[in-house]
């Protein structure tokens, strides 16, 4: 799959390639977030516990939701990186930002990015969606989940994601996170499992 793609790059690429990748998946419309951001410290301190030696690289679409959140907490991290899989053309993708804010947030957090991988064209909206999951899939070290840990709502969601992974048999660590109500835009929080964290495959610290 990697043969098709183009990279663009800022030209900050040293240690990309020995660094630890860590994809991002997870509900693009969340609440209660005290309780996530919690969950999203103690899940990064996890992986650095566990992977002291290398840093971190994040594998995130920039999606509104927890592409962003996530990024954003990582990136607050010494030495931490970003690599964004674009599921469709920057003038595309941004069609899907409601908001002029969220626009703005998405291209500041772009500028940052190490590299930008542009996949192939997608016959559908949601074909670009699910390839950009599975990009994150196939190449992260661990993946970071924020997920309700039920089935996807949509073809490419977050379940398939965590289930790609799984497959391959590497870490997992999930941040519980409520999803959207069924056909809305309602977002819906898991009470006291809000922000619990789930590592799955870590093993021990070395």
């Amino acid at each position: 799959m990697q043969d098709n793609l183009r990279h663009k790059t800022t030209g900050r690429q040293d240690g990309v390639h020995d660094a630890l990748r860590v994809g991002i998946t997870g509900h693009r419309i969340l609440a209660d977030f005290d309780k996530l951001h919690a969950g999203l410290e103690k899940a990064l301190d996890t992986i650095q516990q566990a992977f002291p030696d290398r840093r971190i690289v994040v594998l995130s679409s920039l999606a509104e939701g927890a592409d962003r959140l996530a990024a954003q907490h990582a990136l607050l991290r010494s030495g931490a990186g970003l690599i964004v899989p674009l599921p469709l053309s920057v003038k595309e993708y941004l069609r899907d930002f409601d908001s002029e804010c969220s626009k703005v947030e998405f291209l500041g957090l772009l500028k940052r990015a190490d590299s930008v991988v542009e996949l192939p064209p997608a016959k559908t909206r949601n074909g670009a969606y699910a390839a950009a999951g599975h990009y994150v899939a196939d190449n992260c070290d661990v993946l970071l989940a924020l997920w309700d840990g039920r089935e996807s709502q949509g073809h490419g969601g977050t379940a398939e994601v965590v289930a790609r992974v799984r497959t391959h048999n590497r870490p997992v660590v999930i941040v519980r996170a409520g999803n959207r109500k069924p056909g809305t835009h309602e977002p819906t929080t898991l009470g006291p499992d809000q922000g619990r964290v789930i590592a799955e495959r870590m093993g021990p610290a070395r």
